[in-house]
């Protein structure tokens, strides 16, 4: 385990695309869960979440902070405040629009492959 674990911290963008791949994934299947039966899960749509969890937000996530954190070097509440600021004005609406746009760009394209499959 202190193999991974000295892993991780040698390779922070590689712990961050498997950290956010993998709360994707598993926020999705606990919203199923919540919401359907587990025979009734839908694991192309998990597949679809942590795609987009994996190309885009573990990648966004890791430049934003490394950037936020240049612009804002150290901590203190005015520091973090500002950070939390400018998180919640730039990077939130970004992320959640990419998001959702994500997920449903690899909706339609699953859509149009089994429409192209069945002509």
């Amino acid at each position: 385990m202190s193999r991974a674990w000295a892993l991780f911290k040698a390779h922070p963008y590689i712990s961050n695309v498997v950290g956010y791949t993998t709360l994707f994934a598993s926020a999705d299947l606990i919203q199923q869960s919540i919401v359907t039966t587990w025979a009734d899960i839908d694991w192309s749509q998990t597949a679809r979440v942590a795609f987009v969890g994996f190309c885009f937000h573990a990648n966004f996530n890791y430049h934003w902070l490394k950037g936020l954190e240049r612009m804002l070097p150290g901590g203190g509440a005015k520091k973090v405040s500002g950070k939390v600021v400018l998180d919640q004005l730039v990077a939130a609406p970004a992320t959640i629009s990419a998001f959702f746009i994500g997920v449903c760009v690899c909706v339609c394209a699953c859509v149009r492959a089994c429409v192209m499959t069945k002509l």
